[in-house]
């Protein structure tokens, strides 16, 4: 009996005009990356899952891949991209030099719920930014990710900053340290499930009081107007709290005063409520969402990580870093319209008889810088438009005898429907390009 063809939830296929529009979006990031000199890297999908268990939250836990192998290992389906850099950069740290700048661009899995735009197997693109502590790296990474989505006509983004150091100092303040990050995890999830659920949680789960969970609720719920700087000057009281809250509003403020003549200030902002749910991250951390797609979540988020080496050598290793949820952002700039499936040839070349003078003629228009696809066999015009226009190319060129005879080619416009005839090569390709 004939197996019914299917694929699991949660995982995609992708048809040639989708998968050649993903090619595309990842060309123009991977050019954004490269001004600001990140270098690639590869590392496996499938990792010892020692080295991915206990790093990420306890909902990460669960949604991870993990089995053992043929040779009785345990091993794991990676979950994200950071967690194989930090054994990488042990691994070959004497071989790289530091500090480091990457950028890695794979898929990854995790079982959880699939809906639009996210998927149990998605693309990642991580840059990061290894072996310093500098303000400076943290102002870069925003900085590419303003670049990155920039460079992808994307004009309407906010990317929102906040940084774990408040949130610690906010935990200290309220004698609930030991809880941080359960209420970190926690608090990740207010934009999902709304404040009131995060409140019934918090108390359910962690040693706050009522009175304490609505001093957080009230904090995480202060909203920026205008300059950036300006709303952390009003912040300035809760330095008082402990040095943990002073040092993390003292690092936004030297990141914002970097980023003002770098970004335009609509395209960032101080946002109290991000937390990020994965434990590893320790300062500055971000995520950028469309405007013209609230609902989406978050298309590009990450932040610094100054101890995510430690499970793989004593040395201290700083890092700073984010991710491109390639899947989700191809979903909103299709919504938007920004990315329109194609095709990757430039025209389609058709042959009216002579099969070989049809591959000479592509032949000669590659060299001339023009991509062409030729229909591999001799074929009537009218299905042979009906193909063309089946696969979407707005161009067409047709040999036939006469056009043999004058080493020529026939040119058709699939949208107008104008045709010229026995046109030179040369100017076929000139308007063409």
């Amino acid at each position: 009996m004939p197996i019914t063809p299917r694929t699991l939830s949660g995982f995609k296929d992708r048809l040639p005009k989708e998968a050649y529009a993903k090619s595309q979006m990842l060309k123009s990031i991977v050019t954004s990356f490269e001004k600001f000199g990140f270098s690639p890297i590869e590392t496996p999908h499938l990792e010892y899952a020692e080295i991915l268990k206990k790093q990420g939250s306890d909902e990460i836990q669960k949604e991870m891949y993990h089995f053992i192998d043929h040779g009785g290992r345990e091993v794991a389906l990676r979950f994200d991209l950071t967690l194989p850099l930090a054994r990488f950069i042990s691994q070959y740290k004497n071989e790289l030099g530091l500090p480091f700048k990457r950028y890695c661009i794979g898929n990854v899995f995790r079982g959880e719920r699939a809906q639009k735009g996210r998927y149990r197997e998605f693309t990642q693109c991580d840059f990061d930014f290894i072996g310093t502590q500098s303000i400076g790296s943290d102002a870069e990474i925003i900085q590419v990710i303003f670049q990155s989505l920039s460079d992808l006509g994307l004009k309407n983004f906010t990317i929102h900053i906040n940084n774990r150091k408040i949130f610690n100092g906010l935990c200290e303040s309220l004698n609930a340290k030991e809880d941080t990050t359960e209420i970190l995890r926690i608090i990740d999830k207010i934009d999902k499930i709304g404040q009131d659920s995060v409140s019934k949680e918090l108390q359910e789960k962690t040693s706050l009081t009522l009175t304490q969970i609505q001093t957080l609720l009230d904090f995480i719920a202060l909203k920026q107007e205008g300059d950036s700087l300006k709303f952390l000057s009003l912040l300035s009281p809760y330095k008082a709290y402990n040095q943990t809250l002073k040092e993390g509003l003292e690092e936004l403020e030297s990141l914002c005063e970097i980023l003002a003549p770098l970004i335009p200030q609509s395209f960032y902002q101080i946002n109290l409520s991000i937390a990020r749910g994965l434990g590893y991250y320790t300062g500055i951390i971000y995520e950028t969402t469309l405007g013209d797609l609230p609902t989406l979540g978050s298309v590009c988020s990450g932040g610094r990580y100054d101890n995510l080496t430690q499970n793989f050598s004593n040395e201290k290793m700083s890092g700073v870093g984010a991710s491109i949820g390639l899947d989700r952002l191809l979903a909103g700039l299709e919504e938007l319209g920004l990315i329109t499936s194609s095709t990757p040839a430039k025209a389609i070349l058709i042959p009216l008889n002579n099969l070989q003078y049809a591959y000479t003629t592509a032949k000669s228009l590659r060299e001339l810088g023009i991509k062409i696809e030729v229909y591999p066999e001799v074929i009537k015009p009218q299905k042979a438009f009906k193909y063309a226009n089946n696969k979407g190319y707005e161009w067409v060129i047709i040999t036939g005898e006469s056009e043999q005879a004058t080493h020529s080619a026939s040119l058709k416009n699939m949208q107008n429907g104008e045709q010229q005839n026995q046109l030179s090569l040369e100017k076929i390709a000139d308007i063409l390009k």
